[in-house]
């Protein structure tokens, strides 16, 4: 039976059921590549992410089959490029940078992968992808030559995620980009989930235990981690412990 991401994703909001997704970054070391894979399906991580805004070597290709030998579950690109959309995964986060106004990231950049998407094959998964300001700029904003939305603005994040969600948009993902300072605060992830009715991705600054549980706890149907996975990778088991005592407080 073929993987329905989106109805995962979908069920897991319904029932307040919280997901931890794990996103690698193509240009990590194959080695670390694997063994985190392989402790991802050890620890049943829900979905797994590949992608970045800036890659050197272009190993999205092989970042995805290292992913596969040794990961059984949904795997998700996140691409920060057309270069990024290769075959092979269960579906493709289709960002809209709707935080910023650089119309290749608005539009540009979608009809550059359109065509590579739909030889592909891959499950389309619109996503309103709002960059929010993590204390620090980041190789997101960099590339996309973007500003974030502040962090003590949540109506901002809060309307740009419904106006997302009214263009079409199934899901939306909080940003505070990789390497931030401060995670995105429970205030955004609240007015956002008041807003709009779809499950919501909360990533970037993801550290730590508290952090993680701010965001499920805020209506984050998924947390994902990446940099701080690659730096302390004990830091699996602790967000998977937290996870698994939330849903069982939220679904006795």
């Amino acid at each position: 039976m073929s993987v329905k991401p989106l109805s995962i994703l979908r069920d897991a909001q319904n029932k307040q059921h919280k997901l931890l997704a794990v996103l690698f970054d193509p240009d990590d070391e194959a080695g670390q590549i694997s063994k985190i894979a392989a402790q991802c399906t050890y620890r049943r991580v829900d979905l797994v992410l590949i992608g970045g805004s800036l890659l050197t070597r272009g190993n999205t290709e092989s970042c995805l089959e290292l992913v596969r030998k040794s990961y059984s579950g949904p795997v998700l690109l996140f691409p920060g490029d057309e270069i990024q959309v290769v075959p092979g995964a269960d579906g493709i986060l289709l960002l809209a940078l709707l935080s910023g106004r650089n119309a290749e990231y608005l539009i540009g950049k979608h009809v550059a992968a359109a065509p590579l998407i739909h030889r592909s094959g891959l499950s389309c998964l619109p996503t309103a992808y709002l960059l929010i300001d993590g204390g620090r700029y980041t190789t997101a904003h960099y590339i996309s030559q973007t500003l974030p939305i502040p962090a003590d603005k949540p109506e901002i994040a809060a309307v740009t995620a419904l106006a997302g969600v009214q263009l079409g948009m199934q899901l939306v993902y909080l940003d505070a980009g990789s390497g931030a300072e401060q995670a995105v605060s429970a205030h955004v992830i609240q007015a956002v989930c008041r807003m709009v009715d779809c499950p919501v991705f909360v990533g970037g600054g993801i550290r730590d235990e508290q952090s993680a549980q701010t965001a499920w706890n805020a209506g984050a149907t998924v947390v994902v981690i990446g940099n701080g996975l690659m730096q302390d990778e004990s830091l699996l088991d602790r967000l998977c412990s937290v996870k698994a005592l939330i849903n069982n407080q939220l679904n006795p």
